[in-house]
């Protein structure tokens, strides 16, 4: 067991698909994240979705994903493809990465 494991912490792997780039949807992620003290990252991906990974408490993951559904005003989210994994607590903060 890790230490992020063994503080109840969870990871949320979710892709989104929609309008979703160029309408700053990964700041809109990192601003969010940030508010419910989540660690991890959003990046756009080269079929136009954008991949969010982020670690933290069940409550708070769960509070983002009702943020994922919503997106910033300039977006249309068609679907939200998620999964729950186990956290590793390799990130420090929330970042918005390359392209991948």
């Amino acid at each position: 067991m890790n230490d992020a494991t063994e503080n109840n912490l969870e990871r949320l792997h979710a892709t989104v698909e929609g309008r979703v780039q160029g309408v700053g949807f990964r700041y809109f992620v990192m601003r969010n994240a940030g508010i419910l003290g989540l660690s991890g990252w959003a990046r756009n991906r080269y079929n136009g979705d954008v991949e969010v990974i982020a670690e933290g408490e069940r409550s708070r993951l769960e509070q983002l994903l009702k943020a994922l559904h919503r997106g910033p005003s300039s977006s249309f989210v068609r679907s939200v493809d998620t999964r729950w994994e186990e956290a590793t607590g390799e990130f420090m903060g929330f970042k918005v990465r390359r392209t991948g």
